[in-house]
């Protein structure tokens, strides 16, 4: 038995009073548009919805819209920050958890996996959040500062 919005509304509405699995837990567009269409449908012609309602519904459901959107968005910032932490960590001293104990060595690689960016050391990968400590880089200026011109 399909069930989408429309039809539960109207057997709840109806008194019908059955339990219904649903595969989706979230409304989008079109579920709003079926409730918005339902609703206009159901109203009392002498007693229609009153524009404030009506603006109000369509000004939350755009803010609803909006908050996904902006969700998306951070996510998407998520994954290019871990990447650029996982690239900074090139060349790098670590210490990470392997779950059993400890393992300090150099990052020789990095490599892309579904659940974000995994440091390579040695020939074993680990995940950012298994890392515990890092140490300094080489710096890539090898002049101390005396060697430097002075400042103009």
């Amino acid at each position: 038995m399909t069930v989408d919005s429309t039809t539960a509304y109207s057997s709840y509405s109806n008194g019908a009073a059955t339990t219904v699995a649903a595969k989706k837990t979230t409304l989008d567009a079109q579920d709003f548009m079926k409730l918005l269409a339902v609703q206009f449908k159901s109203q009392d012609p002498m007693k229609p919805m009153e524009d404030t309602a009506f603006v109000a519904q369509m000004a939350q459901f755009t803010a609803l819209s909006q908050s996904s959107s902006l969700l998306a968005e951070v996510g998407s910032l998520r994954t290019e920050q871990q990447r650029a932490i996982a690239q900074s960590y090139l060349g790098r001293d670590l210490t990470v958890s392997d779950g059993v104990g400890v393992v300090s060595g150099t990052v020789t690689g990095i490599e892309y996996a579904d659940d974000g960016p995994r440091v390579i050391i040695g020939e074993v990968t680990f995940p950012l959040s298994a890392v515990l400590l890092v140490e300094p880089g080489p710096t890539s200026n090898p002049q101390s500062a005396a060697e430097l011109p002075p400042a103009a």
